[in-house]
């Protein structure tokens, strides 16, 4: 506990999931968390009372991401919420975690929109999140960015989909370069397929089918994945930046 207290963090699209649990593990921690959401502002108040109800501080900030304005309005509330909280604007962790699903598509079938409102979400968002943040982030901060066990396989019907997490990895990469001497860490975390609470994951045959891709033989949990962003997080990762650490429960062993 208190390994993160005094460090302030934002994690896109924390209102449900991976990004609701890493919020609650970060803030654990002791951070301060910016509770980020496009459009369930209900939802993101729920994870900060899940938050404080544990002792941890937390603030919303609303913003859809992938349309014009996007970054504005993000970086609007965030500075404000953390200027009101600590009296600085300072970020020493910020997680992309924020992502356009897809529920599949044959190649032949993808169109321009879907294409680009993918990439707009899962790799163009990402990108200019960061380099936004970059002047907020002290020296010996922490960005982490979260793609898909679908940069590992081949899904035909998810190809848009993992092209754009194949993006997030390459950000990873040559960030973790460039950022080496101010001493910040970048790395991404490749969930498998997370129990995120939605419907699809309360079908009995679908549940059974999804949970035979693990070694484990089950779903992963919300709370699993973020127990390794939240490692990322700490100093006890300060020799580890350009990784990919597989958080998919075996699901890529083949």
């Amino acid at each position: 506990m208190n390994k993160l207290r005094g460090k302030t963090a934002l994690v896109t699209g924390s209102s449900r999931g991976i990004g609701r649990a890493t919020a609650v593990g970060l803030a654990r921690e002791g951070a301060l968390i910016a509770v980020h959401y496009a459009h369930n502002e209900q939802a993101a108040q729920e994870t900060v009372a899940l938050i404080e109800k544990d002792g941890g501080r937390a603030f919303t900030v609303g913003a859809e991401l992938g349309v014009p304005g996007d970054i504005d309005q993000l970086f609007s509330g965030l500075e404000a919420g953390l200027k009101q909280h600590t009296g600085r604007t300072t970020l020493d962790i910020l997680v992309n975690n924020a992502g356009e699903t897809s529920t599949g598509t044959a190649p032949e079938e993808v169109s321009a929109e879907e294409f680009d409102k993918t990439f707009a979400v899962n790799a163009k968002a990402p990108f200019f999140i960061t380099q936004r943040a970059l002047p907020l982030i002290p020296d010996g901060g922490r960005v982490i960015n979260i793609s898909s066990g679908l940069t590992r396989v081949a899904n035909p019907s998810q190809i848009v989909y993992s092209m754009s997490k194949g993006a997030i990895e390459q950000l990873t990469l040559n960030l973790a370069r460039h950022l080496a001497p101010r001493g910040i860490n970048v790395n991404t975390v490749i969930p498998g397929i997370t129990d995120n609470g939605h419907a699809i994951f309360k079908v009995p045959e679908v549940r059974e089918q999804m949970s035979q891709l693990s070694a484990f033989k089950r779903l992963g949990e919300p709370d699993e994945v973020a127990d390794a962003i939240v490692f990322l997080a700490t100093d006890e990762a300060r020799w580890i930046t350009g990784a990919a650490l597989d958080a998919s429960g075996g699901s890529l062993l083949g």
